[in-house]
C-alpha cells in the first residue's frame, strides 16, 4: 500500500513523501489510534514517538543537576516571600 503523507512545518512548508507501509501495520495503527484517516493515524504515531523521545531525554537528566534545591530549601524560600 502506498501512502502519501503531508507534514506541516510552521504552517508554511509542506513535506510530502510516499512510503510503503504493510497493510496489517497500518490497520493496527488505525485501530489503536482510532483515527478517522490514515494521515491522522500516522501523524498521531509520529507525534507520540517524538513526545516519548523528549520525555526520555528529560528522564536522562534526572539526578544530574548540581546545587538543585531540595523540598526543604524550596519550602524555606517560599516562606520568606
Amino acid at each position: 500500500m502506498r501512502l502519501e503523507i503531508v507534514f506541516l512545518f510552521l504552517y508554511i512548508d509542506n513535506m510530502k513523501t510516499t512510503i510503503d507501509i504493510p497493510d496489517s501495520v497500518l490497520q493496527e495503527l488505525l485501530d489503536n489510534t482510532q483515527a478517522g484517516t490514515k494521515r491522522e493515524a500516522v501523524l498521531t504515531a509520529i507525534e507520540e514517538y517524538n513526545r516519548r523521545k523528549r520525555m526520555a531525554a528529560v528522564a536522562d537528566l534526572l539526578g544530574t543537576f548540581e546545587n538543585f534545591m531540595d523540598k526543604r530549601e524550596l519550602k524555606a524560600t517560599r516562606n520568606t516571600d
